[in-house]
């Protein structure tokens, strides 16, 4: 995997979106046979023997009682399906979380709780998570001539990918010290607006290079993007992050554990398909051929549907379960 300076390769993809957001192709291409929707995995914490408090019941407990309970959390992975059943509402393909999980107007749908008593974690946005990279990468690897060779794109936005020219860098590791003294240096040093106002912008340094941080992007409607060379069986393996050029070494320096993020765009060269991670949805859409995506749909490691051209994933699309 290496950086393309020349971000042309992606032209192509162009022409094939819409200029408006009415229906899915604002971000996925248009002019493929089939279409799969890859829903990302949620999060379902309970507490067995009794329901799981709100945060404010949480707040409200003495600090024993929180340790305790925390302890006691249980979390798991549940699809979209799963979630469904525990709302009693429906799952489809153009299913929307705020939906399924019953959100009222202006509730947060970021975490909701079910009559069962468990918490919902809504998916997350703009990227899959390793189990699913790896096994939706299997299926794109065998369903393309060029699984070696191809294109990812990362979308340039995401915090500390790039590096700018600015007084503060886009995103801070928290520092601690036994020095009492030392601490609040630091934390004034992070708060004081007397100092702020006269700091000059200076090169704040990203997970890329300068030269990618400051080199060409693909730009579509509303995205630019990073380009890569790589192939989808790059990404077959729960390891492969290790040799991305997008690695997150300044998070490993700070003790987290090695971590790239999910490509937002991927094709091959033959154009054979295209796997969208669009930043703002918590699905992954794939438009191919209608073998692929069958065995997308059929891969029990997945939660997929097929969706026709055209379809309507906006904000308020799901009419099935207003």
């Amino acid at each position: 995997m290496e950086w393309m300076s020349d971000p042309s390769a992606g032209a192509w993809l162009r022409e094939r979106l819409d200029a408006g957001y009415e229906t899915m192709h604002a971000v996925v291409p248009r002019g493929f046979p089939a279409y799969a929707r890859v829903f990302h995995p949620a999060i379902a914490r309970s507490l067995p023997g009794r329901a799981v408090p709100t945060s404010d019941e949480l707040m409200r407990m003495p600090e024993h009682e929180q340790h305790a309970l925390v302890a006691g959390f249980v979390d798991e992975r549940v699809s979209w399906a799963q979630t469904a059943a525990a709302f009693a509402t429906t799952m489809h393909a153009q299913a929307q979380w705020q939906r399924i999980v019953r959100t009222p107007v202006d509730g947060d749908w970021r975490t909701r709780i079910a009559p069962d008593g468990r918490e919902f974690t809504a998916p997350m946005e703009g990227e899959l998570d390793d189990a699913s990279l790896n096994a939706l990468a299997e299926h794109l690897a065998a369903h393309t001539t060029t699984p070696d060779a191809g294109v990812a794109a990362l979308w340039e936005g995401f915090g500390g990918l790039v590096g700018f020219y600015g007084e503060t860098p886009s995103r801070a590791f928290l520092t601690f010290t036994d020095d009492p003294n030392h601490q609040a240096m630091l934390d004034r040093s992070t708060h004081d607006p007397f100092n702020n106002v006269f700091r000059k912008p200076t090169w704040q340094e990203g997970i890329l290079s300068r030269e990618i941080s400051e080199g060409p992007r693909l730009q579509l409607p509303d995205r630019d993007y990073v380009l890569f060379s790589a192939g989808a069986r790059d990404f077959t393996s729960p390891d492969w992050a290790l040799p991305a050029p997008w690695r997150d070494l300044p998070a490993e320096a700070h003790g987290f554990p090695p971590s790239a993020q999910s490509p937002n765009l991927l094709w091959p060269d033959d154009r054979a398909w295209v796997m969208v991670s669009e930043i703002d949805f918590d699905s992954t859409i794939v438009a191919g051929s209608p073998d692929l995506v069958r065995a997308i749909c059929a891969d029990e490691r997945l939660e997929a549907l097929p969706l026709p051209e055209g379809a309507d994933l906006t904000w308020d699309a799901d009419e099935v379960n207003r």
